[in-house]
């Protein structure tokens, strides 16, 4: 099996900070200073796209120098480059944590074994994160609630989680 990078992304790049070459970027992190942290960030192909060599926190967002850019111009030049770190880049989530990345391509699987099909995406839309499913068999994704009850167990390493689809609204014994 060839070893695919899996890129995440970290950032963008918002353009130029004053008139000196600095370069505003947008962090996509917990902590904005990581970007600084973890080297050089790539462009979607995995080619270099900035590495900063100087880096101070601002709103959601890093203002600092980088190895690339000498100017206002420069950095105005790259707005809206998004940025990436390699996954393997990252340190080891703690016990009760994931990366959403890592349940990507996942099998969901019932109770009883059977797949149900495979995590394509997982979506926020206000309330919490929900794992976007592709059935096995084809057909219209479904969304999981990702909690303790829809998805008590969690298998990473093996390549699978046990889905516990909720009863649907509405839906009632036969008579």
């Amino acid at each position: 099996m060839m070893s695919d990078a899996k890129l995440i992304l970290v950032g963008q790049v918002a353009g130029g900070f004053g008139v000196r070459g600095e370069v505003r970027v947008t962090a996509f992190t917990a902590d904005p200073l990581a970007l600084k942290a973890y080297g050089p960030l790539l462009r979607a192909d995995g080619g270099v796209g900035l590495t900063l060599t100087t880096a101070r926190a601002a709103k959601g967002a890093v203002i600092g120098r980088a190895k690339e850019i000498e100017t206002k111009e420069q950095a105005d030049a790259l707005r809206g480059l998004k940025l990436f770190v390699p996954r393997e880049r990252f340190p080891a989530p703690d016990e009760d944590e994931v990366y959403v990345t890592d349940l990507i391509g996942l099998e969901a699987r019932d109770p009883d074994g059977r797949v149900l099909g495979r995590i394509k995406a997982v979506q926020n839309f206000g309330a919490s994160d929900m794992l976007e499913i592709t059935p096995a068999e084809g057909g219209q994704t479904w969304y999981l609630p990702f909690t303790l009850e829809a998805t008590p167990e969690l298998h990473i390493a093996d390549g699978w989680i046990l889905a516990v689809r909720p009863a649907e609204v509405g839906e009632r014994e036969p008579d």
